[in-house]
């Protein structure tokens, strides 16, 4: 079994999904788009950003590892009515099923970022890219102190060291490395532009549920609790992601939650 799909199959994102809708239209709706682009969305999950995407009337392929949620997308988009917006399998890495030049638009948010061997993300994301087209990233950003870099941070502490050669999909955060694995796969520097954004998670619960459902259902946090566990600090793991949560909601609430993370975004000029 491939690692990486076993990992975002172990769970169930569409659980944290549902909190990310709302800024996943907003994100879409700062893109640019129109009727006539052929969009490819990598790592797409359920379709947070693809739903939004097809709704403005582009033709829309998500791409995911995690067949679960490739089956969730589609019958997204079957519910919603968008015959212009259909998911199937695959690895960001090696998009074989896919021709060169095919795309207008590819959008990858907080999902190639997780796929191993970074350099190929590249290289895919832009051979699939049609000349004159653009690639549009969303990746967490390392030791950023909000929510979502913090929870991979905390997580990281109770799991075991990764394998030897594994690079941490947090480096696609880093602008320096964004811009040289770009270049690599041949884009010019001054086509590639890095800046700070962000993305809020509301939810109509308190932050203990939100909690609970990245426990239950998100791939690396599950990871977590079960290598705590096993060490007997599982309750010392539940301490600190309450205190983040709690700290982080801007609801004004405890029984809503609004949580507001900084990433970085990433917009490549084929």
């Amino acid at each position: 079994m491939n690692a990486n799909k076993a990992l975002w199959e172990k769970g169930d994102f569409t659980k944290i999904a549902q909190v990310m809708r709302q800024s996943g239209t907003a994100l879409v709706a700062t893109l640019g788009i129109t009727k006539d682009l052929s969009i490819l969305d990598l790592g797409c999950g359920d379709g947070t950003t693809a739903l939004p995407e097809a709704a403005l009337g582009a033709t829309v392929l998500g791409v995911d590892i995690a067949g679960n949620l490739v089956a969730a997308g589609n019958e997204r988009a079957k519910a919603a009515g968008l015959s212009n917006c259909s998911f199937q399998e695959g690895d960001a890495a090696a998009l074989v099923d896919l021709k060169d030049k095919t795309f207008d638009l590819v959008v990858s948010i907080f999902g190639a970022m997780f796929a191993p061997r970074p350099f190929d993300v590249a290289k895919e994301m832009v051979r699939v890219t049609k000349p004159g087209g653009r690639i549009v990233m969303g990746n967490w950003i390392p030791g950023d102190p909000t929510l979502v870099a913090q929870i991979l941070k905390i997580s990281s502490a109770y799991t075991p060291p990764p394998p030897e050669g594994f690079i941490s999909p947090m480096l696609w955060g880093v602008p320096d490395n964004v811009t040289e694995r770009f270049v690599q796969a041949d884009v010019p520097k001054e086509n590639i532009n890095c800046s700070k954004d962000s993305f809020t998670f509301n939810a109509p619960y308190a932050p203990s549920q939100l909690l609970n459902n990245f426990k239950n259902y998100y791939g690396p946090t599950m990871n977590a609790f079960e290598a705590a566990e096993k060490n007997g600090k599982a309750a010392e793991l539940q301490q600190e992601l309450e205190a983040l949560f709690n700290s982080q909601n801007k609801s004004g609430d405890n029984n809503t939650t609004s949580i507001t993370a900084t990433f970085l975004r990433v917009t490549v000029t084929r």
